[in-house]
C-alpha cells in the first residue's frame, strides 16, 4: 500500500508510536529518500513542507486510521 500524507513536527512522535506497533516494515519516501517510519529521528528529519508517501505491506487498524486522517489526493 501506498498514501500520501502531510505530517507536521508535532505529529512525529505519536507517527512513530503507531508505526512501533506494526509487525511489518513501514517506508517513508521523499523525493530520493527512504526512511524507516519506526525511527523517530529518521522521520523528524525530513521537510514537511512537501508531502510525504508511505509505504507498507500489512494492515494495522490504528494505522490506517492515522493515515486516513491526514492522506491528500496525490
Amino acid at each position: 500500500m501506498r498514501r500520501t500524507i502531510k505530517l507536521t513536527p508535532g505529529e512525529v512522535q505519536k507517527f512513530v508510536n503507531v508505526t512501533s506497533k506494526c509487525d511489518f516494515d513501514i517506508d517513508i519516501y521523499y523525493n530520493r529518500y527512504i526512511v524507516d517510519a519506526k525511527s523517530f529521528l529518521g522521520v523528524y528529519g525530513l521537510d514537511f513542507s512537501k508531502p510525504l508517501t508511505v509505504s507498507y505491506e500489512g494492515y494495522n487498524t490504528e494505522l490506517e486510521e492515522f493515515l486516513r486522517q491526514r492522506m491528500i489526493a496525490s
